[in-house]
């Protein structure tokens, strides 16, 4: 670990190098050592141990909350059942205005008997039809296909984010009950990998994210999906990764790393407990998060460069030609407090020309579809109804406009 290669990176921090604090120069040197030459990646990890542990201890009373919830959903013990249609009900509610009222109505099987995460290497068995396929360069830059083996394409395709709180990036775990479903319906799923803090600074988490997609959009073919009708859904960081994309898809600095040419466009968004404003300090937990941001993702202070900030908020990106959006919340979320998912559906529905849903789900929390059995299959057959109806509309438009 050299001097010289200290001070650049000092150079680029949020604040002077006098009011560095512990964590930055903790983040510091474990940015250096991530840089070294063939050990460099095996030791990139450590860096998001420091920020995860900066993040659980600027953070700790809702930490814990969310540790206390998803182990009471998980055991079952504090989870009281929801009433025999009940989210049913909720998520007809959501969808009103979108699904016609005449279409007859199916009842919902039975939840799954576990939580989704213990069901995830059976889906994963199930489902998986190829694995860590590059989407670009680096490599981080991976995804899994996921569709069903007798698949007679083309096919609908769906591009999964995972969360992690822009620390993580990897595709274990998240998003597999979402995916198997719509598989199981005849999608093609990408499951994308991408690089995350704090060794990639913002806006290398979009950036991927928009290569990822731009790549399902050149390439899905060759798996069975079909490149006219791509949406995209993710949860937590991802999910604020997902809206952006819907958003500012012609957006130049995150779209610098593209080939000319590339569409990084998608057809619908779907938001599960995701992030919408970068900005905001009016509360505490608020104030924290912008600071965990400027410490450790984007390395700069909001006060100098506001428009990085506010370019990287999907809530100040509202047109009216967004596509149609569903955005998904716990009531109980401590992490992403459910008061700002309704901020940014009440300023889209005002806004967008295009269909905006909010369904809003009784006492679950933050990671719920991992956690929550009833939860989760609240949200995914809200989201295959979303997309399914979505899908057809834009084909009727395809159709139309080749008449």
């Amino acid at each position: 670990m050299s001097l010289p290669a200290l001070t650049r990176y000092f150079r680029g921090a949020a604040i002077p190098a006098r009011h560095l604090k512990p964590l930055d120069y903790a983040l510091t040197c474990t940015g250096v050592a991530a840089a070294a030459p063939l050990i460099g990646r095996y030791l990139e990890p450590l860096g998001t141990l420091v920020a995860a542990g900066a993040w659980v201890r600027r953070n700790a009373p809702g930490s814990a909350a969310w540790l206390n919830g998803a182990a009471g959903q998980v055991s079952g013990r504090r989870r009281i059942p929801p009433r025999a249609g009940e989210l049913q009900a909720l998520t007809d509610v959501a969808l009103t205005g979108l699904v016609a009222p005449d279409l007859p109505v199916a009842s919902w099987p039975a939840p799954a008997r576990r939580a989704p995460f213990l069901r995830a290497r059976g889906l994963r068995s199930r489902y998986l039809y190829r694995s860590s396929v590059r989407y670009g360069e680096a490599p981080q830059q991976v995804l899994d296909v996921w569709r069903r083996r007798d698949l007679d394409g083309p096919a609908p395709v769906l591009v999964f984010v995972p969360g992690g709180g822009w620390l993580h990036g990897g595709r274990q775990l998240q998003g597999y009950s979402l995916m198997a479903h719509m598989a199981e319906r005849g999608w093609v799923c990408v499951s994308v990998q991408y690089r995350v803090a704090p060794r990639h600074r913002w806006p290398r988490h979009i950036r991927d994210v928009r290569a990822a997609v731009a790549w399902t959009r050149a390439h899905i073919h060759d798996f069975g999906g079909d490149p006219r009708f791509v949406a995209v859904a993710g949860c937590s960081a991802g999910g604020h990764l997902a809206a952006l994309t819907g958003l500012a898809p012609h957006d130049a600095d995150f779209n610098a790393e593209l080939a000319s040419g590339s569409d990084p466009s998608v057809d619908a968004v779907v938001s599960l407990y995701g992030r919408y404003d970068w900005t905001d300090r009016s509360t505490r937990d608020r104030d924290e998060f912008v600071g965990f941001l400027e410490s450790v993702v984007v390395r700069k202070s909001m006060k100098r460069h506001r428009d990085v900030f506010d370019n990287a908020s999907p809530i100040t990106r509202i047109h009216a030609d967004a596509p149609p959006f569903l955005v998904i919340h716990g009531d109980s979320d401590r992490v992403i407090p459910v008061q700002e998912a309704r901020e940014f559906v009440t300023q889209l529905q005002a806004v967008s020309t295009s269909a905006v849903h909010y369904l809003e789900i009784p006492a679950v929390g933050h990671g719920f579809d991992l956690t929550d059995r009833w939860g989760t299959q609240a949200a995914i057959e809200t989201t295959s109804k979303f997309l399914e109806t979505v899908r057809r509309n834009h084909n009727v438009r395809l159709n139309l406009q080749v008449v």
